[in-house]
């Protein structure tokens, strides 16, 4: 992290901020955790006025390759005082503007909550970083057995073949990441992507049939 000579100002306007702001709404919905998360124009949308009410500003600049996205966070304040977040980097899904778009819309949301000291997702309860993949719950139904993938790491990923599995069973490919708390699954392996599908299609069966339109 980078930072100005002296940030007092900043820090005394970041504080200020701090007390006065609300986490952004939770208004979309993440179908693997079945939890909400608030979008970047959500995040936006509330911090804006209070922060130029607190004489701050930001600043993201978006760089890479293509396939590597690198975002920049500046926190600026009306004195001149600046902190400079480190580089978030993301690997793209697809090398396409798509790709690209879907992976700097993800990070920048991530990076300015990060910056602002807010969140913008539901609290997994560590859950997803211990490596567990649904959120305790004393009431939650008994899982059923997990269904193991066919051993076809050799096999050629199928790249359509997989995006339009993950279709038919009503999935898009922002939805399957935000599934997999990732930004990209372009490295996974055959035996991931078969697991990953297994995944989804369990999700949804598990949802009453109202919900899992």
């Amino acid at each position: 992290m980078n930072k100005s000579d002296s940030i007092a100002n900043l820090a005394q306007a970041l504080a200020l901020f701090q007390g006065e702001v609300s986490n952004p709404k939770n208004s979309a919905n993440n179908p693997f955790f079945k939890s909400k998360y608030a979008p970047l124009n959500e995040v936006i949308n509330t911090v804006k006025p209070i922060m130029a009410k607190q004489g701050l500003s930001v600043l993201q600049s978006p760089s890479g390759d293509g396939e590597r996205i690198v975002i920049t966070t500046l926190l600026m304040h009306s004195s001149g005082e600046w902190i400079e977040g480190d580089p978030l980097i993301l690997k793209a899904d697809k090398v396409t503007a798509q790709g690209a778009g879907s992976a700097i819309t993800y990070g920048r949301r991530y990076a300015l909550s990060a910056i602002l000291g807010i969140t913008s997702e539901e609290d997994d309860d560590a859950n997803h970083a211990a490596g567990n993949k649904e959120k305790s719950d004393t009431n939650q139904k008994p899982k059923e057995p997990d269904v193991k993938p066919q051993q076809n790491n050799q096999k050629p990923i199928s790249w359509p073949a997989f995006w339009q599995g993950c279709k038919n069973i009503g999935f898009t490919q922002e939805e399957v990441h935000e599934f997999a708390k990732v930004s990209s699954i372009k490295d996974w392996d055959r035996s991931k992507l078969d697991k990953l599908l297994v995944d989804l299609k369990a999700s949804k069966s598990s949802l009453p049939a109202s919900e899992s339109k």
